[in-house]
């Protein structure tokens, strides 16, 4: 149609008027989502080593998205097609799983901590360090920022429905943000002098209360029992990080930011809007590949959806999809959600690939783990077995890519050591993380 309907149309016959339902015609043009506009930029200035791990929930149709054959040579599967053109630069691994994970709607929480949530005697919940937190540690000293938190939902969320995927020392979650206009503005929009010396008021006062709040522990802790002691250690360490961080706020503040022109960046697109899920995905993307880029970060963790949420290319309702029961049709609709994912995470590989980075390319210093932490299985269970996981990328830091690699998803390596060696790719100097056991022997060559 070439006007748009007003949503008080009505249909009148015979003295009756009824109400239409709402249409896409009733949309304005300039809200309906199109296709991105965004090109990559022809070369990167430097090459650093990246991480960027992406989540989607609930599992997927895990029918059509393993590759029937194992090795180099194996055919993508039906939802892996739309990564044809990268097959060469990914490796698809399955049958891993964290054995310590009690699945249900945990999965997120889990997923790059490996942490069993029960672990601590008294308590219903708790977490540890994030690897992409690890990574940061060495990577974050370089950057104006040290990792980047994106989700759909802003904040952090709650236990066992996390909107985070990034955890501290401390196991605390570090909250996420889910509008591409205010994480362009904080990425690459200056701040006037005004607001310069507000944010330097903010955090004189911030330390002034730290330094009030470790004074006090200091003379607490000679009235505490050993136990009460350690509580209050740890405590005080998450305060000395709130430390740090101010300090490092505060020293790049007159840094000026990377210049880089909003256009072609979708920047209104809203998560849960059915015409802008596509456009939401793509412009979060597009701006994590120009933070990277720009080495404003290094380690980025996006989390397309909350556990229990989630939406298809079309607003679809993954959640529900999920709860199958092995239905033939639910399951074709769960594929097709699954591949919409993939297609969005191919454009993304698409602007790495397409980025010079010397006689390599972008994708090349950039590692990228996609997958999710629980499996919508055979009949709609959410197990924390046989979980979909994909790497690629990162050929110049030492990954090898070797089509797909299948494990005994009753007696495999815990999917930790994937963990382990992404974090050695990237340069931590650690044998050990959570309960791996080394690093996963065929893409760490």
């Amino acid at each position: 149609m070439s006007k748009t309907l007003s949503r008080r149309f009505m249909l009148r016959a015979a003295g009756a008027s009824l109400a239409l339902p709402f249409l896409d015609a009733m949309s304005p043009s300039h809200l309906i989502a199109a296709p991105s506009a965004f090109k990559p930029l022809p070369s990167s200035p430097a090459a650093h080593p990246r991480l960027i791990c992406c989540y989607v929930p609930n599992g997927v149709n895990i029918f059509k998205w393993k590759p029937e054959q194992t090795g180099a040579d194996a055919a993508l599967s039906p939802t892996l097609e739309p990564l044809s053109r990268h097959r060469s630069d990914m490796t698809v691994l399955s049958g891993l799983g964290h054995p310590a994970s009690d699945g249900g709607h945990s999965g997120a929480d889990t997923w790059l901590t490996a942490a069993d949530l029960d672990a601590v005697a008294g308590r219903d919940y708790s977490n540890t360090i994030s690897i992409d937190q690890r990574i940061a540690e060495v990577h974050g000293v370089a950057t104006r920022i040290p990792s980047l938190q994106l989700s759909d939902r802003s904040g952090s969320g709650s236990a066992m429905h996390s909107h985070t995927l990034s955890f501290d020392r401390s196991g605390t979650p570090l909250p996420a943000e889910d509008s591409p206009r205010r994480l362009f503005e904080r990425l690459f929009v200056p701040e006037s002098d005004r607001d310069r010396q507000a944010m330097l008021n903010r955090y004189r006062l911030r330390r002034s209360i730290l330094d009030s709040v470790g004074n006090q522990s200091k003379q607490l802790e000679k009235r505490l029992g050993k136990e009460d002691r350690n509580k209050l250690d740890e405590y005080y360490n998450s305060v000395r990080a709130t430390e740090q961080r101010i300090e490092r706020l505060e020293s790049w503040i007159d840094v000026p930011k990377p210049t880089v022109d909003p256009k072609d960046l979708q920047l209104g697109s809203k998560p849960h809007d059915a015409h802008d899920r596509p456009m939401w995905l793509d412009v979060m993307l597009e701006i994590s590949y120009l933070a990277m880029l720009t080495d404003t970060t290094r380690v980025i963790t996006f989390q397309w959806s909350r556990e229990a949420g989630g939406y298809g290319g079309g607003g679809e309702n993954h959640h529900e999809l999920s709860h199958h029961g092995g239905d033939a049709g639910m399951l074709d609709k769960l594929a097709k959600i699954d591949q919409f994912h993939t297609s969005r995470l191919a454009r993304f590989l698409d602007l790495l690939s397409d980025t010079a980075e010397g006689e390599a390319r972008m994708l090349d210093s950039t590692m990228v783990m996609y997958g999710s932490g629980m499996n919508s299985g055979e009949g709609g269970e959410h197990s924390p077995k046989d979980l979909p996981l994909l790497i690629a990328g990162g050929k110049s830091l030492g990954l090898k890519h070797v089509g797909h690699v299948a494990h005994d998803k009753q007696n495999h390596p815990p999917l930790a050591n994937v963990l382990l060696t992404l974090a050695q790719k990237a340069g931590w100097e650690n044998e050990q993380f959570a309960d791996a056991t080394g690093t996963l022997t065929p893409i760490a060559g």
